[in-house]
């Protein structure tokens, strides 16, 4: 290398070149397992490999091409199009004239839109070109049906911890391609405080133990201040508007229906790190508040409503605290789906009886002739009655005595199952329910 020639990244000098000194992602390579294999074999058709920043698409990729003597070709969704696709087939054409074949990497390949993404079938069919695909994102909302069909998909997972420290340690003691010949000091917890920093993604692990070696100088010791300082702001791993994002939002949602508050305020606090927008995170809960807690308590969508409000009287950081607030109490509340289930029956019947007649008894009668043809004629109106209450058909006779909303047992609905079963009393008509004679109280 020359005086002025910059070296590659560490990330680039530490890419695997052997399945051996792949770290990771057992799940896919160890034997037995359908990738392992076939790369073994120098056998794989077109794939596609899904899984986030820094779990080792690329080098997998590298790999493969290795593996299988083909010629790699790296093609960028974001920079290339496809008139250098053009320029790929017929590169691709002369290759296989002279018997090897020619494996297209396209990183980012979710950037395609659909119609770019066509062009790539007709030579992934002829078996000219051989496509490996590495998306962030969704394969099943990104990429289109076609394309699908003719590529495996693979799943890599985000790296473990501990996948991630011994990639520090290998990049730390190569002396060829990393930073062995520096004879960096650093301990145990320190390069375990930089696996947790780097959220599973090797890449970044190294970036920063490159930029903390270039801080502490050959023969220097790395500490955990250094690490702080070469990691300057750590953005925690969060996607608005991709997988990720509605991954957090359904972790937060199902803590908060399956009462486990510490959980809830993990996922909350993840997303707030990460710049999501607390209006998203407020929707969610508001949403839950009615979808699961409901009746069993009618105080949970009230207070969800009003911590949204503080938030933004107050801003952040402080409006976090109502939000916080709310988080606990929606984790924390009776948890009941009645509502949920009242509706959808409610929704099925509308839609089975879209033509039946309100009950005459119960139309309004503002006009003489509507009082004429009997309009609001045998109405009983309820206050009234001493109890406030009279025995009166509401539905239309097509429905009558359909059950469309049973409360549950939990919380202030079991205060609502009381008063039906009270009202059901003064019908006469308490064969199925259980209650007291006294009209219930109206505590919770």
């Amino acid at each position: 290398m020359s005086l002025f020639e910059v070296p590659a990244p560490l990330a680039a000098r530490m890419r695997p070149r052997t399945l051996d000194e792949f770290v990771g992602q057992e799940h896919l390579l160890a034997p037995g397992h359908a990738l392992g294999d076939s790369i073994r074999r120098g056998n794989i058709g077109s794939v596609i490999f899904w899984g986030p920043p820094g779990s080792g698409k690329t080098s997998l990729a590298r790999l493969i091409a290795r593996h299988t003597e083909r010629q790699f070709v790296p093609f960028s969704a974001v920079t290339d199009g496809v008139p250098r696709l053009r320029e790929i087939v017929k590169e691709a054409e002369g290759r296989r004239a002279l018997g090897r074949g020619t494996i297209l990497f396209c990183d980012e390949i979710h950037r395609f839109n659909r119609a770019q993404q066509d062009a790539f079938l007709p030579h992934v069919e002829s078996g000219l070109l051989t496509l490996i695909g590495a998306t962030t994102e969704n394969p099943s909302f990104e990429l289109n049906g076609a394309l699908l069909s003719r590529c495996r998909v693979y799943v890599l997972k985000r790296l473990e911890q501990s996948d991630v420290v011994q990639v520090l340690r290998m990049a730390l003691t190569d002396t060829d391609r990393g930073l062995g010949d520096q004879k960096l000091v650093i301990d145990d917890a320190t390069l375990e405080l930089l696996a947790t920093q780097s959220d599973g993604d090797a890449r970044r692990g190294l970036t920063v133990l490159e930029a903390a070696a270039t801080l502490v100088g050959p023969g220097g010791t790395i500490t955990d201040a250094i690490i702080r300082d070469a990691l300057a702001m750590r953005v925690p791993t969060h996607d608005k508007s991709g997988e990720e994002h509605f991954n957090m939002l359904s972790a937060y949602h199902k803590s908060l229906r399956g009462s486990d508050p510490q959980a809830a305020l993990y996922w909350m606090a993840r997303m707030i790190e990460g710049g999501e927008d607390p209006m998203t995170i407020f929707r969610r809960a508001i949403a839950m508040a009615a979808e699961d807690i409901g009746l069993a308590d009618p105080q949970a969508l009230t207070l969800a409503i009003s911590a949204r409000d503080a938030f933004h009287m107050l801003g952040p950081p402080e409006g976090y605290l109502p939000l916080a607030e709310m988080t606990i109490y929606l984790a924390t509340a009776p948890k009941s789906n009645s509502v949920v289930t009242a509706l959808t029956r409610s929704l099925e019947a509308a839609q089975e009886t879209p033509a039946v007649g309100v009950p005459i008894h119960l139309r309004n009668a503002p006009t003489n002739l509507m009082k004429s043809l009997g309009y609001g004629k045998e109405y009983q109106y309820p206050h009234d009655a001493p109890e406030g209450f009279v025995e009166q058909q509401y539905l239309p006779d097509e429905l009558k005595g359909t059950t469309l909303y049973q409360p549950g047992d939990r919380g202030f609905e079991r205060k609502i199952a009381e008063r039906l079963a009270w009202w059901r009393q003064l019908t006469g008509d308490a064969a199925n329910f259980e209650g007291r004679k006294e009209e219930p109280s109206s505590g919770t």
